[in-house]
């Protein structure tokens, strides 16, 4: 049964009469890393695992082990969108998927339109309000510290520091499967995804400074594409610096932060599919 796992006891204070706070136990992060699917109308009113009867428009998932009522913040990692959601039912039993969501749920991870996706799911407080949310500022960390990332899916829980000061302890894993099989990724996840994310790093009425920011760009990130986009908006002619095309959106958000860190600002834009 996995549950949020907690660091090591608090230590009592000097007295030993109460606990000290700033030694409170940290909650780690447990982390499930894998592809999510979903299901809707054909399975709309029938009971669930739970007896629950499921309805597509509520935010719910099933998954193979979790104890019902556990809630999960399920980000996918192309886009950074999150949502979440409840167990109420098992599954999925389709080799090499994680969770299926429920058609509401699904839809702002944009998985109505792809399929599948592959996503990171955070066992999150029974108190957590169901439905769209944030994307984790540390979506990046959580992903990357996948202890087995050619698996086909993983869990693993991502300890809390000691104090700020103190390095992150190692992640440990919980589970995981073999080697994916080739062909996970189904064809209309390429066909109907977003294309990619670009980085907008300036948009400007003179083209002259475009291009000084687009040839510092080059200067910087020599294997990265960077262009000058001229369009009219408003009557006025403008030119925009597009940093890319990044096949996910943690790929962008990386290199805008290191933009950032340059002393040049921008913003991740999804590319539409044609």
């Amino acid at each position: 049964m996995l549950l949020l796992l907690l660091s090591a006891p608090a230590r009592a204070t000097a007295r030993g009469s109460a606990e000290d706070p700033a030694a409170a136990p940290r909650a780690a992060t447990t982390v499930l890393r894998g592809r999510a699917s979903w299901y809707g109308a054909y399975f709309q009113g029938r009971k669930t695992t739970s007896g629950e009867r499921f309805n597509r428009f509520q935010y719910t998932c099933a998954h193979k082990t979790l104890p019902f009522g556990t809630r999960l913040r399920v980000t996918n990692v192309k886009n950074g969108k999150s949502v979440v959601v409840r167990v109420t039912d098992r599954g999925p039993f389709r080799r090499e998927r994680i969770i299926d969501l429920s058609e509401i749920a699904a839809r702002p991870l944009g998985i109505t339109e792809c399929g599948a996706a592959t996503v990171v799911a955070e066992i999150v407080a029974a108190n957590t309000p169901l439905g769209p949310a944030t994307t984790p500022e540390n979506l990046a960390a959580l992903y990357a510290a996948d202890p087995h990332p050619d698996a086909a899916f993983t869990t693993y829980s991502v300890p809390a520091a000691a104090s700020p000061a103190a390095p992150t302890p190692a992640p440990a894993l919980l589970a995981a499967a073999g080697a994916p099989t080739a062909g996970v990724v189904a064809a209309a996840e390429t066909t109907h995804c977003p294309a990619g994310f670009l980085i907008q790093a300036g948009s400007f009425i003179d083209a002259a400074n475009a291009r000084a920011v687009q040839a510092r760009i080059q200067s910087l990130l020599p294997n990265v594409q960077v262009e000058v986009s001229q369009e009219l908006l408003d009557g006025r002619q403008r030119s925009r610096v597009f940093v890319g095309n990044f096949g996910e959106r943690l790929e962008a958000e990386a290199v805008r932060r290191q933009l950032r860190v340059w002393g040049i600002g921008g913003l991740v834009r999804e590319v539409a599919s044609r």
